[in-house]
């Protein structure tokens, strides 16, 4: 059998006493947590013992002694602590010594209740108590393996000093009977700062619990539930993106305690992510009151309007000739090309009737800014989406004429065949059709295909528009989801305190002597960035279509349309 002794690094240098820890019987393990150095009393040491591990749940008890040999007068002390065995009855009594600056120690054991003593091959382990102890370690995801049973060995020791808190809360300070060393032996490591945080944060949780509520009472409202102002709701990413940080709030003001590392980690990377959002979204909106930039970006949109009008009026004369060489139907390019540019028309009217009030609007959305970066983008976009409605409008009415035309001629090509398509069943059946049905359906059809490319050149120019604005509010978006879902939070912590993320451990083989036992050193393997970012991801909401190519293609290909956002319950026609 091989005995496994997990030794803290921080109690090398303690004076001579008693060993604490856990037996871990199944791994044939022993995790030592502290040492309990003289003098004291081994009924205060066993009281003290059974008040921990009713607290913690741990059970905790004397694994052994532990000799620090300073001196040589000091080694009759080996004797008295092999006694102490009888007074404790651990089996089997571990026996640690150090004789004096020695890398080398001795470690023996002694069963004296069992009737055949074996010897065992002894491995001591150090580790760093304090990593150990603020690490959580995170298992892999398979559960079947080799690996997942190593986790699970490893998880118990990770959670045997985890769980083990209370016992390391008495330093050399505390006045008692009992003298503990430990990796905060020295003083219980605290901040006055986060200290200060927690007493304030109770009140600010109150007030922000209280300030939530009224914003919940008002959104569920039933003014908001009428037809103009739920379409808004639903459509605007401004509101979604309002939305989804008043989920954010609720859960990061909360009084219910985290049950869970995960849970904690999330309630983190909200509150950091809030945090940056507002820095960045003041940054943002000092920046744009500084030097009068409002008034400048004002006066700069009315002349990019009229420009974008001036293109598009060149691009519908250009599509109104022969473009490219052509050969267009005249009376069709003349009415659709007439009639996109009385759009226009209406469409630079309306930017110069609202040209007075543009400055006042862009100062007051400037203001949003200050609710975070990204309640500035979706303003952004939802700006975008108001000012390119024009060509949304010409898209619109270009795909739906052109889906018209391409459903009435694959209808008309399943008459030339004679068939039909069976509308309760789904499928295309067998029919026969009369000689007038065949004339008047070749004459449809001849129309709809002479037609056809005039209107699907009007309908790919306006889509490759679409799929412009398309793509720069897809960027925007983007830019939101990211800051939204990144664990900024996990990531520092990472960078600043990598054995907090665990992945595992990794031990490294120290200087061996022959007759003594093998000494490893047990050293935190970190989470990779990649494994942080898909562990502590945080949720968002769908607001631009993420369908497949093909799925695109198809879509572009049958004339549907392609939305620039795409909620939670939402079907695309």
């Amino acid at each position: 059998m091989v005995l496994k002794v997990f030794f803290p690094s921080c109690c090398s240098s303690a004076d001579s006493g008693i060993l604490i820890g856990r037996w871990i019987s199944e791994q044939n393990s022993a995790v030592i947590l502290a040492v309990v150095h003289f003098p004291f009393i081994p009924v205060q040491v066993k009281q003290y013992l059974g008040e921990v591990q009713r607290v913690t749940k741990v059970s905790v008890s004397v694994l052994g002694s532990w000799n620090n040999s300073k001196q040589e007068k000091e080694e009759s002390l080996s004797e008295f602590l092999e006694d102490l065995g009888t007074i404790f009855c651990h089996e089997p009594w571990i026996q640690i010594s150090k004789e004096g600056d020695s890398k080398f120690w001795s470690c023996s054991t002694l069963q004296k209740h069992s009737k055949n003593p074996q010897e065992e091959e002894i491995i001591l382990v150090y580790y760093d108590q304090r990593k150990v102890m603020l690490s959580h370690l995170h298992p892999p995801l398979d559960t079947a393996g080799q690996r997942a049973e190593d986790a699970s060995k490893l998880s118990a020791i990770f959670d045997t000093v985890a769980r083990s808190q209370v016992l390391f809360m008495m330093d050399r300070y505390d006045e008692g009977p009992i003298k503990l060393t430990h990796w905060q032996s020295d003083g219980v490591e605290a901040s006055i700062i986060v200290e200060l945080l927690k007493q304030a944060s109770v009140p600010a949780c109150m007030l922000l619990t209280f300030l939530l509520s009224l914003v919940s009472g008002i959104c569920r409202s039933r003014v908001l539930k009428f037809w103009p102002l739920s379409f808004l709701w639903s459509k605007l990413s401004t509101c979604e993106q309002l939305g989804h940080r008043l989920q954010h709030l609720q859960v990061i003001s909360s009084n219910k305690k985290a049950q869970n590392q995960n849970q904690l980690m999330r309630k983190a990377n909200i509150f950091v992510s809030l945090l940056i959002d507002v820095a960045l979204g003041i940054l943002l909106m000092s920046w744009l009151y500084r030097k009068n930039r409002i008034g400048h970006l004002a006066e700069t949109l009315i002349p990019v309007a009229d420009h974008v009008a001036e293109e598009l009026q060149d691009l519908l004369q250009w599509l109104m000739g022969a473009p490219a060489g052509l050969k267009m139907n005249r009376a069709l390019d003349q009415v659709l090309g007439r009639f996109f540019l009385y759009h226009i028309h209406l469409w630079i009217s309306y930017i110069h009737l609202l040209s007075p009030f543009i400055e006042m609007i862009l100062w007051y959305v400037g203001l949003s800014a200050c609710l975070g970066l990204t309640m500035a983008l979706c303003i952004l976009s939802d700006i975008i989406a108001l000012l390119t409605f024009h060509i949304y409008c010409f898209y619109v009415y270009g795909a739906r004429l052109y889906c018209l035309k391409i459903y009435g001629l694959s209808s008309l090509w399943r008459l030339f065949r004679g068939k039909k398509w069976n509308v309760l069943r789904q499928r295309v059946d067998s029919c026969s059709y009369d000689l007038d049905q065949l004339f008047i359906g070749t004459l449809l059809f001849t129309i709809l295909l002479f037609l056809l490319p005039t209107t699907a050149l009007y309908y790919l120019v306006f889509t490759l528009l679409r799929l412009l604005v398309v793509i720069v509010q897809g960027l925007i978006h983007l830019l939101v989801d990211l800051i939204d879902s990144l664990p900024l939070y996990s990531l520092i912590l990472r960078l600043c305190r990598s054995y907090r993320l665990a992945a595992g451990v990794k031990f490294r083989v120290l200087e061996q002597q022959d007759g003594k036992p093998l000494r490893l050193l047990m050293q935190i393997n970190p989470l990779s960035y990649g494994s942080v970012v898909q562990t502590y991801r945080l949720p968002t909401y769908s607001c631009y279509p993420r369908d497949s190519w093909a799925s695109l293609c198809k879509k572009l290909f049958l004339g549907e349309l392609i939305y620039p956002w795409k909620h939670k319950g939402d079907k695309q026609n």
